[in-house]
C-alpha cells in the first residue's frame, strides 16, 4: 500500500502487518518504468545498419547520438600514450591501486582444473579455457568511468583472454575521442585496441565486426568478438539482449540501483550518504531503504534532504530520489526485510544492522552485498577488490556480477582405456536400445569385436 507523505523526497511503502507473497512483493516495490521491448525495437535497426555498413554507419550514428563525427574510430596509440602521460599523480595512484586490488579480488575467483577417476582406466578431466577475444563497453554519458575500464579489463586479463577490445563513446569536447582518463586507464592496463564508439552501435560492432569505410580504417575496422561485457543505459542493455547468442554477454546491466537494509541502530547520516551516492549517477538511478523503524526512516530522510541540497549534482539527485524507482519500505522485522530484499534483487545491497554479517548470510538475491557501516557501495565502485559491473532490475535473481567466469568456459575431456570402455558396454547398450539408437551401442561393439 503506497502512502503519500507531503514534503518528503522519497515515497513510502508500508508493508507492516501484511503477509505478501514473493510475487506481490516484487510487483509492489519501487521500480523504474522500463520498456525493454521499445528499446529493442529502437536498437534493432541500429544493429542491422552496423552489420551491413560497418564503419560508415558508426560515423553516422556517432554524429546523430554523440554530436560529433569521429575522424578516427580506432583511437591512435599515440593518443592513448599521451593521455596516460598527462595523468595527475594522485589520479594515477588511485587507478593503479584500483587495478592492484581488482587483480587480487579476481585471482581468487579462478577455478582449478580437476581430474576424476570414474572407473579404473576411465577419467574425466575438467578444464577451464578462456575465450579468445572480448569486447568491453565503458559508458560515457553523464559521467566518466575509468573505473569501468578497470573492472571490465582486469577480470578478462585474469581469466587469460588474449585479445581485448574496448569501446567508449566519442566526446565532442575531445575531438570525437573517448575521455582522456578512459584512454589513460587503457594504457595502464596495456589495452591498445580502443574505439570511439558508443551505445548500441558499439555492441553491434563487437558482435558482428565492422568493415572499414575510410583509408585510415583499413579493410576491417574491428573483428567480431566472442563475449561482450560492460554496463550501459537501457539501449546498451537491449542491444546486448539482441545479440546474445551471436556472442556471449555478462548481463543486462542498466542504470544503477542501491537498496539498504537498516535498523534503528544504524547511523542515518551514513545511510543517507549511501543512498545519495548512487542517486548522483543518473536521474533514473534507484535508491531504496528497507527498515523496521519508522523513526529511523524519518531521521534518514531528514539527513538525505540536507545532504542532497548540498551535493554537486543536486538536481540530478532530486530527480532520482523523487522518481518511482526510489523509496522507503517499512517492514515488521529483519526477517521481513530479508524477504523484501530478495524480492527486489538489488544491484548493490547494503546491510547496516545489528549482526550485519548474519543478516547478509540470509540474502539470496543481490548483485553484491556490502556488510556493516564501513563497507559503503563506493568502496566496491573503486577500491574494494570486487567488481562493480552488476545485474540490475531484479536480474540478480538469476544473474551474477561480472567475474572471471564471464570469460572462461568449462570443457570436459573424457579418456577411457579399452578395458574401462568394455566395462560400460552392457549398461550402455541397454540404454541405447531403449532410446532406439542402436548405432550408439555399435560404436562400442566394433571396438570389442
Amino acid at each position: 500500500m503506497l502512502t503519500a507523505y507531503t514534503g518528503r523526497m522519497l515515497q513510502r511503502l508500508d508493508f507492516r502487518g501484511r503477509n505478501l507473497t514473493r510475487a506481490e512483493l516484487a510487483a509492489s516495490l519501487p521500480r523504474a518504468s522500463v520498456d525493454i521491448d521499445a528499446a529493442l525495437e529502437a536498437v534493432r535497426p541500429i544493429i542491422e545498419r552496423v552489420r551491413r555498413e560497418g564503419a560508415a554507419a558508426l560515423r553516422d550514428l556517432a554524429e546523430r547520438f554523440d554530436g560529433v563525427r569521429p575522424e578516427s574510430l580506432r583511437v591512435p596509440q599515440e593518443t592513448i600514450d599521451d593521455a596516460e602521460a598527462r595523468l595527475m599523480p594522485e589520479l594515477r595512484h588511485a587507478l593503479e591501486l584500483s587495478i592492484e586490488h581488482n587483480r587480487a579480488g579476481h585471482r581468487a575467483q579462478l577455478p582449478t582444473p580437476a581430474q576424476t577417476v570414474i572407473v579404473p582406466g576411465g577419467v574425466v578431466r575438467q578444464r577451464w579455457i578462456p575465450v579468445e577475444r572480448v569486447g568491453l563497453y565503458v559508458p560515457g554519458g553523464l559521467a566518466v568511468y575509468p573505473s569501468s575500464v578497470i573492472h571490465n579489463a582486469v577480470a578478462a586479463q585474469v581469466a587469460g583472454v588474449s585479445q581485448i577490445a574496448l569501446a567508449s563513446p566519442p566526446q565532442k569536447e575531445y575531438g570525437g575521442l573517448p575521455h582522456p582518463t578512459i584512454l589513460a586507464a587503457c594504457k595502464l592496463l596495456g589495452i591498445t585496441e580502443v574505439y570511439a564508439v558508443g551505445g548500441a552501435q558499439a555492441i553491434a560492432m563487437f558482435a558482428y565486426g565492422a568493415a572499414g569505410s575510410e583509408e585510415a580504417d583499413g579493410p576491417v575496422l574491428c573483428e567480431a568478438v566472442d563475449v561482450v561485457t560492460g554496463p550501459g543505459n537501457i539501449f546498451v542493455a537491449a542491444a546486448k539482449r539482441a545479440v546474445h547468442g551471436v556472442v556471449g554477454i555478462d548481463a543486462e546491466a542498466g542504470t544503477t540501483e542501491i537498496a539498504i537494509i537498516a535498523d534503528a541502530g544504524a547511523n542515518p547520516r551514513y545511510v543517507a550518504a549511501d543512498l545519495l551516492s548512487q542517486a548522483e549517477h543518473d536521474p533514473a538511478a534507484a535508491s531504496v531503504l528497507i527498515t523496521d523503524s519508522e523513526d529511523f526512516a524519518d531521521a534518514c530522510e531528514a539527513e538525505l534532504a540536507a545532504q542532497a541540497a548540498a551535493t554537486k549534482h543536486a538536481e540530478r539527485v532530486d530527480t532520482a530520489l523523487r522518481g518511482p524507482q526510489s523509496g522507503i519500505v517499512l517492514v515488521d522485522d529483519m526477517a521481513a526485510a530479508v524477504r523484501v530484499a530478495d524480492a527486489y534483487g538489488a544491484e548493490h545491497l547494503e546491510i547496516q544492522t545489528a549482526n550485519a554479517r548474519e543478516v547478509a548470510g540470509r540474502i539470496r538475491n543481490a548483485g553484491a552485498i556490502f556488510v556493516g557501516p564501513y563497507s559503503p557501495v563506493p568502496l566496491g565502485d573503486y577500491m574494494a577488490g570486487s567488481n562493480h559491473v552488476l545485474p540490475t532490475g531484479g536480474t540478480a535473481r538469476f544473474a551474477a556480477g561480472l567475474n572471471v567466469f564471464a570469460y572462461i568456459k568449462p570443457v570436459q575431456e573424457i579418456e577411457y582405456e579399452r578395458d574401462a570402455m568394455a566395462s560400460m558396454a552392457g549398461p550402455l547398450t541397454a540404454l541405447a536400445l531403449d532410446e532406439d539408437l542402436p548405432a550408439h551401442a555399435d560404436a562400442l561393439k566394433v571396438r570389442l569385436s
